[in-house]
C-alpha cells in the first residue's frame, strides 16, 4: 500500500489557500502547514526555524513556555524564553513564567495527580484561555515569518491567503466540546481569526490520537496492517497519553474506522519529571543541594539527559548538573553528577508505564481482541525505557509495539494536516452517553417518584410531570459514521408565544458507564453539559394552534426535533422544526 501522500487527491478548491496545524503541547509545540493550490496535490511542510533556535538546523519544536511582566504583557516565548539573557532579565524584573498552561484547559472530570505540586499561578490579569491565545498568536507570528522568508514570492503568497487561512487545532482525546470552545475563543483572542461566525468556522479540531494515526499513515505504516486487523496508536506526549484503536476497512481508497472508545490519561513525560523533582527533594533535603533553585536545576538536567537516555534498570545512572567541584558523597554527588540506581530511575517511570499498559489492555478488551499491534508516537515515545517496557509487557498479550523511524515528535502537527487533506477515518466510537432532559410523567406508586414529589409540576394540558429525567440519544461504545444524524422528536407546551424567540435545549454527557440513568444528577461528576442548542422558534407562532388548558388558560403545543452529529471530531447539534410543511434548522 502506498503512503497517504501517494494516494492524496489534488486540491479541488477554486483559489489558492493555506491550512495551518498548530500543535500546542503541554511541554513542546510545533506547526505544520500545506499550501493548497487548485489542481495540485497538497504537500505537508513543517515550520523548522523559530526565534532563539537559529543555531539549531531543522528543529521543529519549541518549549511551551512564556514570560509575562507585572502588567500581563508577554515578553518572551518558546526557545527565546530559555535564552540565558532572558532568564536573567526575567529574574531581575520579576516576570512570571507561564508553563504547563495547556493542563488548565482540562475537563473537570480528568483529575491531575501532581505529587503534591501545584501548577504555577497565571500571569496578572490573565485567564488560561488568554495565555493559550497568546501562545497561539506567537506560533502564528513565527509561521507567518517562516512562510514569507522561505517560499518563493513569500510576501505575495501570504497576502493572497491571509484573510481565509484554515486552522486545525489538535487536542488530547479526553478534551470535549467545552475545551474546543475555549480553544476557539483563544484563537480569536490571539487574533488568528475574527470573532465572528465566519471566523470561528475556519477553526477545525482533531484529537491527538487521530492526528497521530494520520501521521502513521503518512509514514506508510498502514501497509504493515492487514485489512481488518486492529491496531492502536499510542501518542505519548508531555502531558497526556492518548490511546486510540483503529482497523483498516478498505485500501483503495484507504478507509479506517475507530473500533473502541478512545482513552486519555495524564501519564506523559512531565509527570516523570514531577516525580523526579519530589524524589530529589527528599533525597537532598539535608544537603546544600536541597534548595528550591538547586532542585529545579537538577530536575531540568535530569529532563535533558537521564530521562531521555535511560534504558537499563540494572545500571547506575548519573545526572550531570554542576562543575567538577560539586561534591557531597553522603547523597551521591561527585564531580558535579548525582548518582542514582537504575531501579530508582525506573520507579519514576513506573506509574506512567503502568497507566499506558492498563489503558492499552482496556482498548484491546473493548475492541473484542481485534488489536494486534501498537504504534508508539509523540515526544515521550523517544524514551528507550518506555518503548522497551511496553514491548516487554505487551509481548505476553501477543501484541507487537513499534515506532515510526521518522521524527515522532512531529506526528501530531503533520497528522493534523493529513487529517484535513485525507480524512481517512470514516467512523468513530462514542466515548460516553449523550442525551437531554425530559419531563417524566409522575407515577404515585414509584418510590423514586415519591421522593421527587416536591419538584412536581403540572402542564397546561393536565399531566403531572417530574423534571430531570434523562433521555439517551446516543449510548456509549456505539459505532457512528460521519454521515449519521441522531434525531429525537420532542414537544413542549407554552402559555406565552413570545418565549419561543429564545428557545434553548441543554445536551448532557454521562460518563458513568453503559447503563442508561433514569435521572440527571446535576451535582455528580458523572454528568456534565455537552452544549446548549439555541433556536428562534418564533416563526411557529403563526401556525401554532391555541388550546384551552384544564384551568381555562390558553396554551400552544410546539413540536421540534433535536439533531446531533456525533460522527465528527467536533460535535454539531441543532434544533429542527416544521412550519407549514417547510423544514427549518
Amino acid at each position: 500500500m502506498k503512503s497517504a501522500s501517494g494516494t492524496r487527491k489534488p486540491y479541488n478548491g477554486s483559489a489558492r489557500s493555506l491550512v495551518l496545524a498548530l500543535d500546542v503541547g503541554t511541554t513542546f509545540s510545533g506547526v505544520s502547514y500545506a499550501i493548497l493550490e487548485p489542481g495540485e496535490v497538497p504537500k505537508i511542510h513543517g515550520v523548522t526555524r523559530f526565534p532563539g533556535q537559529e543555531h539549531v538546523a531543522g528543529n521543529s519544536k519549541i518549549p511551551s513556555i512564556m514570560y509575562y511582566d507585572a502588567n500581563g504583557h508577554m515578553k518572551a516565548a518558546g526557545a527565546e524564553a530559555e535564552n540565558a539573557s532572558i532568564v536573567a532579565e526575567a529574574e531581575d524584573e520579576g516576570w512570571t513564567k507561564a508553563e504547563l498552561f495547556k493542563l488548565r484547559l482540562r475537563p473537570k472530570s480528568m483529575k491531575l495527580k501532581m505529587n503534591g505540586m501545584r501548577l504555577a499561578p497565571l500571569p496578572a490579569g490573565k485567564t488560561a484561555v488568554d495565555v493559550f491565545g497568546d501562545f497561539l498568536a506567537y506560533l502564528f507570528r513565527c509561521t507567518r515569518s517562516f512562510i514569507i522568508d522561505t517560499h518563493a514570492n513569500g510576501p505575495a503568497l501570504w497576502a493572497a491567503v491571509e484573510n481565509d487561512i484554515q486552522f486545525v487545532l489538535s487536542h488530547p482525546n479526553g478534551w470535549e466540546g467545552a475545551q474546543q470552545s475555549k480553544m476557539r475563543r483563544a484563537a480569536a483572542y490571539g487574533k488568528l481569526i475574527p470573532d465572528t461566525d465566519e471566523g470561528r468556522a475556519r477553526i477545525r479540531f482533531v484529537t491527538e490520537g487521530e492526528a497521530s494515526l494520520h501521521a502513521c499513515v503518512l509514514n506508510g505504516l498502514a501497509a504493515d496492517n492487514p485489512s481488518g486487523h486492529g491496531f492502536i496508536v499510542a501518542d505519548a506526549g508531555g502531558g497526556t497519553l492518548d490511546i486510540s484503536s483503529y482497523a483498516i476497512r478498505g485500501t483503495a481508497p484507504l478507509v479506517i474506522e475507530e473500533i473502541a472508545p478512545p482513552d486519555c490519561v495524564f501519564a506523559g513525560s512531565v509527570f516523570v519529571s514531577r516525580r523526579a523533582r519530589a524524589f530529589f527533594g527528599e533525597k537532598l533535603k539535608n544537603s546544600k543541594y536541597g534548595t528550591s533553585d538547586a532542585l529545579d536545576h537538577i530536575t531540568k538536567r535530569f529532563d535533558e539527559t537521564t530521562k531521555r537516555l535511560f534504558r537499563d534498570d540494572k545500571e547506575l545512572q548519573f545526572v550531570p548538573f554542576g562543575s567538577p567541584l560539586d561534591k557531597d558523597l553522603s547523597v551521591g554527588i561527585r564531580g558535579g553528577q548525582l548518582k542514582l540506581t537504575g531501579s530508582e530511575v525506573a520507579a519514576l517511570f513506573e506509574p506512567s508505564i503502568e497507566a499506558a499498559v492498563s489503558s492499552i489492555k482496556a482498548q484491546i478488551d473493548a475492541s473484542g481482541g481485534a488489536v494486534k499491534s501498537v504504534w508508539l508516537v509523540g515526544g515521550f515515545a523517544a524514551s528507550p525505557w518506555l518503548f522497551s517496557q511496553l514491548q516487554e509487557r505487551l509481548h505476553r498479550l501477543h501484541i507487537t509495539v513499534s515506532r515510526p523511524d521518522t521524527q515522532t515528535s512531529k506526528a501530531v502537527a503533520d497528522g493534523a494536516i493529513g487529517f484535513y487533506c485525507d480524512h481517512h477515518v470514516s467512523a468513530r466510537i462514542s466515548k460516553f452517553m449523550y442525551g437531554v432532559e425530559y419531563l417524566r410523567e409522575f407515577d404515585p406508586k414509584d418510590e423514586e417518584h415519591i421522593a421527587r414529589k416536591h419538584r412536581l409540576f403540572e402542564m397546561p394540558s393536565g399531566p403531572r410531570l417530574l423534571p430531570d429525567a434523562f433521555d439517551c440519544i446516543l449510548a456509549r461504545g456505539v459505532r457512528v459514521k460521519e454521515s449519521n444524524v441522531f434525531s429525537r422528536k420532542y414537544c413542549t407546551e407554552v402559555t406565552n408565544l413570545s418565549t419561543l424567540s429564545v428557545f434553548e435545549v441543554e445536551v448532557w454527557c454521562f460518563r458513568g458507564g453503559d447503563t442508561v440513568p433514569k435521572w440527571i444528577h446535576r451535582s455528580s461528576d458523572d454528568f456534565s453539559t455537552l452544549c446548549y442548542v439555541r433556536a428562534d422558534l418564533s416563526p411557529l407562532a403563526g401556525s401554532a394552534q391555541a388550546k384551552q388548558g384544564r384551568n381555562g388558560k390558553m396554551y400552544w403545543t410546539i413540536v421540534f426535533s433535536i439533531e446531533i452529529h456525533f460522527g465528527l471530531t467536533e460535535f454539531k447539534a441543532r434544533i429542527k422544526w416544521i412550519d407549514n410543511v417547510r423544514s427549518f434548522r
